[in-house]
């Protein structure tokens, strides 16, 4: 089995399937838990590093298994101190991840697909193919080296991931939940769920599988109309997921596990800037516990949209709030380096760029 082809991917296992992989190698069972704490818990990328291993079986694993770990293929850093990173893949596939440092935390922004199959018109990613979905142990290793970088350059680990990078992680719902739950768990990462965040376009049927998977993480819908008319056009995903069925499965969700939803809403100039957009937005929040996060525009070379000016994001934020509705303005990080919302794209002259 010399031929990386013929190898198990190792993390693709479970810790019961390991354990079967090793008794028919003649090993001790329990010599599958070390490997497998080695794997998830220390993030380890190599068999020659894992230390209270045999040579004789750090030989046999390198013989049958292989680890296909993501490396950061370039990085860049922004004015304001946002690190993109463009990861290579096993196959050379190239996804993009984001260190955000802010005042009291270090967020990592992770891509769930390679490009993606959704369309919104404001966003880089949606104008790319969709290559495939990640593994989960693909999502693992951009938050095990974004922590990395977050510690290495400003001397704190990661307090936040957000799953809004390239790709819907609804469309990845297996190898995202499994991700989640690598990250989450005690032999894994061990963060805290409520300080993951998943950000979905809008596909309602999935939402209510959240629900009925009583999910711990926060749920964040990428919103930017409350009109079906607008988010069609916007947005063409809505014409299978319209408004209404949005609501009906997020109310699903909510009773469901009672985590209140976070609705995104870039404001575009002359397009959803308005008083009427604004009451139309008020009355979609009314179906059940949430908050607004009104975000800044991030233009890309594909799309004719600008952002609204101040005068106006100020008002339509002053009318939220005054109907009650917990709205935050949030401002751009990483935009000279096109890491902001929106922005992630793999641009030809990024492709493979040191490997």
């Amino acid at each position: 089995m010399n031929n990386t082809k013929d190898k198990i991917d190792i993390r693709s296992l479970s810790l019961n399937a390991l354990q079967e992989h090793f008794i028919r190698m003649d090993e001790k069972g329990f010599r599958a838990k070390q490997v497998y704490e080695w794997l998830w818990k220390k993030s380890c990328f190599s068999f020659n590093e894992m230390s209270n291993i045999s040579k004789e079986l750090r030989a046999k694993l390198d013989a049958n298994f292989v680890i296909n770990n993501v490396k950061i293929n370039s990085s860049q850093v922004s004015a304001d101190k946002t690190i993109k990173n463009s990861f290579i893949l096993h196959d050379n596939h190239l996804i993009e991840g984001v260190l955000i440092p802010t005042p009291g935390r270090m967020t990592a922004c992770v891509s769930s697909q390679v490009g993606c199959s959704l369309t919104c018109k404001f966003c880089a990613t949606g104008y790319m193919e969709r290559k495939r979905n990640l593994n989960p142990d693909e999502i693992y290793d951009q938050v095990v080296l974004i922590d990395q970088q977050a510690r290495e350059n400003y001397n704190q680990p990661l307090s936040n991931i957000v799953y809004m990078g390239m790709g819907e992680p609804l469309l990845n719902y297996a190898n995202m939940m499994k991700s989640i739950e690598r990250i989450t768990s005690e032999d894994g990462l061990n963060m805290a769920a409520k300080r993951i965040t998943v950000s979905t376009a809008g596909i309602a049927k999935m939402i209510k599988k959240l629900g009925d998977d009583q999910v711990k993480f926060n749920l964040a819908l990428s919103l930017h109309a409350a009109n079906d008319e607008k988010r069609n056009t916007i947005m063409p995903i809505n014409e299978q997921n319209s408004l209404k069925a949005l609501a009906e499965a997020l109310k699903y969700y909510y009773a469901k596990t009672k985590n209140p939803v976070t609705y995104e809403y870039i404001i575009f100039d002359g397009v959803n800037d308005g008083i009427q957009d604004a009451i139309e937005l008020a009355k979609f929040c009314k179906h059940l516990p949430c908050k607004v996060n009104i975000i800044e525009y991030n233009p890309i070379a594909f799309a004719s949209y600008i952002n609204a000016g101040e005068d106006k994001v100020e008002a339509f934020a002053d009318y939220l709030t005054k109907q009650g509705i917990n709205t935050h303005l949030r401002r751009s990080r990483g935009k000279d380096i096109d890491a902001a919302c929106g922005q992630l794209a793999i641009k030809e002259k990024d492709k493979l760029a040191e490997v």
